[in-house]
């Protein structure tokens, strides 16, 4: 009987934010992971980069600053740079967590490159802010540069673009050791952002919205379901209010109601819905669940969040 093939999607609250709390939720998440091997799922893994490719972009950019004469890193390699080390912690601990269960399996990272259309709308409007606060000057100069920035209180920082992701140049790899029943981790923070230029990818000034990718990812290798772990228990409805709702399951055409309706903000809860719409599609059989890792029993938690389905 052929395995069921899932992606987990790790939100910020799966992996940390500093080198010591990365490593600690790896290895919490390892157990999470290790759970469905153990239920003889096929797993692929993606996950957020938020603080760490901001640690990367405002380190190397001090570099530069202190040291003129080294060139600016571009915001892809700071993303590559990104996917390394979290992969690297994600695939030891996975690694360990699958041994002291007696479970041999091989656990890979995949440098995962994405392709976004130059033509995006999201080119002409940037909003990911990026790298660390800066003075007028500076905000200055990066404007000479041709890069985006907007006002933050009394400083600045710099904006990109947040284009949707149109294909994974690595998916064949990705599909051969998912086929080979192989733990892969890959498209890490949304994937580098990429434009396909004849022969050549050119590095795009670019973040893309993790949950996207996740779903992009998960339609690619055709799996069976998109777990996106994030840091609440359900998605609700009226969400911080006195009228807030948790949601036990919904249908895609409930989800794209609520979502028209503004029910799911933007930056948090909206990328997850639109993902899991558009993974989904018309399929009978695909599903996403979208629920919280428990820190205490580290565990997904009891309750399993919310599901949505056709």
């Amino acid at each position: 009987m052929k395995k069921k093939r899932i992606v987990i999607a790790l939100g910020h609250e799966a992996l940390g934010s500093t080198l010591p709390e990365q490593r600690a939720a790896a290895q919490r998440t390892a157990k999470a992971v290790a759970d469905f091997i153990r239920d003889d799922y096929q797993v692929i893994i993606t996950h957020s980069n938020g603080p760490q490719v901001g640690m990367i972009h405002t380190a190397m950019n001090e570099f530069c600053r202190l040291y003129p004469e080294y060139t600016a890193t571009p915001t892809a390699i700071c993303s590559a740079m990104s996917q390394g080390y979290i992969g690297y912690d994600l695939q030891n601990a996975i690694r360990t967590e699958l041994l002291n269960r007696g479970i041999y399996k091989t656990v890979s990272t995949v440098l995962t490159q994405m392709v976004v259309d130059p033509y995006d709308e999201a080119f002409y409007n940037p909003t990911k802010m990026i790298g660390r606060v800066m003075t007028k000057e500076e905000a200055e100069e990066e404007e000479k540069k041709g890069n985006h920035v907007t006002q933050v209180g009394e400083g600045y920082r710099r904006i990109v673009a947040a284009p949707k992701p149109v294909d994974i140049v690595e998916i064949d790899a990705i599909r051969a050791l998912a086929d080979a029943d192989q733990v892969v981790i890959a498209c890490g923070g949304g994937g580098i952002p990429v434009l396909s230029q004849s022969n050549r990818l050119q590095g795009a000034s670019a973040v893309i919205e993790k949950d996207l990718a996740a779903g992009k990812l998960a339609e690619l290798v055709d799996a069976d379901m998109l777990v996106i772990l994030t840091s609440v228990d359900k998605v609700c409805l009226s969400f911080g209010t006195a009228e807030e709702k948790a949601l036990d399951t919904m249908t895609v055409s409930q989800a794209q109601k609520y979502l028209e309706a503004g029910e799911f903000a933007p930056g948090t809860m909206g990328p997850k819905i639109e993902a899991a719409i558009e993974f989904i599609g018309d399929s009978a059989m695909r599903s996403v669940l979208i629920t919280k890792l428990n820190k205490d029993t580290k565990e997904i938690t009891g309750g399993m969040g919310t599901l949505i389905k056709k």
